[in-house]
């Protein structure tokens, strides 16, 4: 039998000891309630301000949870509901446009994706769920940093890569990609990201109105830009898919 870690082991139960309380601890209050030595509080609970998962009050000194982990635990209810709302919607859309379908949500300076219909054909594909790609260049990035002011924030300090001789890396343009996709509710990536290869995404919004995720489609650029444009039904099966999960998830008309 594997045995347990005791650093996370202690880290878990500090944890779990701050979110059992409304008011703040002190290092004393968490190294007595736990049976540890105050330095080796100190130390799990340095490491732990560090990443975000707890934070110190400047002028008492005390303990509370941080906002990183709060942002962790809201984001894994909004996607599991995400996911579960954009089933059929998403399995439509890759019908209707005969494209792969993805959804993505932010994480880490860039895209997660969380769900991946495959193009229904009879072509080897390979599942993409877990895969990450960049805010910069993808239409799913570019719907996010468009609508979300923290996605539109980690483009700003992440390096924003050329990918292909496409790829807009210069700030101010980029920035004027984001108008043009507010403006017309929808955003496109052809060949910045891969050569050969056109997206287009829509925004997904829940209840709140709030941006939560972007679901798109993807495929060779000869068939989504057959005539140097991208087909018009495409683009408003992206946008109808990405207003359809959106009003399951409470965000009424857009």
């Amino acid at each position: 039998m594997a045995r347990n870690i005791q650093s996370l082991e202690r880290a878990a139960a500090m944890l779990r000891l701050l979110a059992g309380g409304e008011r703040r601890l002190g290092l004393s209050d968490i190294a007595s309630s736990l049976g540890l030595a105050k330095g080796t509080a100190h130390g799990i609970l340095r490491t732990l301000q560090q990443e975000g998962f707890v934070e110190q009050d400047d002028t008492s000194g005390r303990y509370q949870l941080g906002a990183e982990l709060l942002r962790l635990g809201t984001t894994y209810l909004d996607v599991h509901e995400l996911r579960a709302r954009a089933l059929v919607w998403t399995d439509d859309l890759a019908r209707s446009s005969g494209e792969s379908v993805y959804l993505g949500v932010l994480h880490q300076q860039g895209v997660l994706i969380v769900h991946h219909v495959f193009r229904p054909d009879d072509s080897r594909q390979v599942l993409e769920i877990g895969a990450m790609q960049p805010l910069h260049s993808t239409a799913l990035g570019k719907v996010l940093s468009a609508y979300d002011p923290v996605a539109h924030s980690e483009a700003l300090e992440t390096e924003r890569k050329a990918f292909t001789d496409r790829t807009v890396s210069d700030w101010n343009d980029f920035e004027h990609l984001l108008d043009l996709t507010r403006a017309r509710g929808y955003a496109a990536d052809v060949e910045e990201t891969w050569e050969g290869v056109a997206s287009i995404a829509a925004p997904i919004h829940d209840r709140r109105r709030m941006p939560v995720g972007a679901v798109g489609i993807t495929g060779a650029v000869e068939r989504l830009r057959p005539d140097g444009e991208l087909r018009p039904e495409l683009i408003a099966a992206v946008r109808d898919c990405a207003r359809a999960v959106s009003r399951d998830l409470g965000a009424g008309r857009f």
